[in-house]
């Protein structure tokens, strides 16, 4: 039986990550990176609670055999882009830095649709970086997820993707905006959890219509 880590394992869809992962068979073990101690009802869960700041002090806690990684904030919590940046590139890029020292042998990446390291959007830009830093990386696989909106329940509000909840479920149906409508956090959840299990190596890219189409 397989070992997981879940990075940003508070999050919408590191939450479903842990849930799911702890019902399933295939895994014994569940390694939550929170911030803060975090209590769970499964004994499948371990909660390792890391100063971001310091992460080289907790490099032997990134020992697994799937590293499920999906941190991330906005610019409207951080402050700014270059605080937002230090969560949803620094720490993640560090954090796969030391999986891969410890022989992590499968990565799993929750970016975003038009993610591009040559956008002039710096929420895009700096998703794209991270893609390309971690495909680098010593990993036998690297999964990479791509979905648009996400919805379902957080433990704080999003204005604009309260709006987006409202609005893209309609504008959707409109050609050029298909590959943007909005998916589940509970379905991205999914999908991640059903590449861990298959046997490939190698690169690979999964953008919203590839998640959607494997889950429902």
């Amino acid at each position: 039986m397989k070992t997981a880590i879940v990075l940003g394992a508070t999050g919408l869809i590191g939450r479903n990550l842990v849930a799911q992962l702890t019902s399933h068979e295939a895994y014994s073990k569940v390694i939550a990176i929170t911030r803060r101690p975090v209590e769970y009802d499964s004994e499948k869960v371990s909660n390792e609670v890391v100063n971001f700041e310091c992460l080289n002090e907790f490099a032997h806690i990134f020992r697994a055999d799937v590293l499920f990684s999906c941190l991330g904030t906005t610019k409207k919590q951080a402050g700014s882009y270059e605080a937002q940046r230090l969560v949803d590139v620094n720490y993640q890029l560090k954090v796969a830095q030391l999986a891969a020292q410890n022989n992590v042998k499968h990565y799993l990446l929750v970016s975003s649709s038009g993610a591009n390291s040559k956008s002039n959007n710096p929420y895009f830009q700096m998703k794209g970086e991270l893609e390309e830093q971690v495909i680098g990386l010593n990993f036998v696989r690297v999964s990479i997820f791509q979905p648009s909106l996400l919805l379902g329940e957080r433990d704080h509000f999003r204005f604009g993707e309260a709006i987006g909840s409202y609005l893209m479920p309609v504008l959707k149906y409109l050609p050029l905006l298909k590959s943007y409508r909005p998916i589940e956090g509970r379905e991205v959840a999914e999908k991640m959890v059903q590449v861990s299990l298959s046997a490939d190596a190698g690169k690979e890219l999964f953008k919203l219509d590839e998640v959607f189409s494997q889950v429902l």
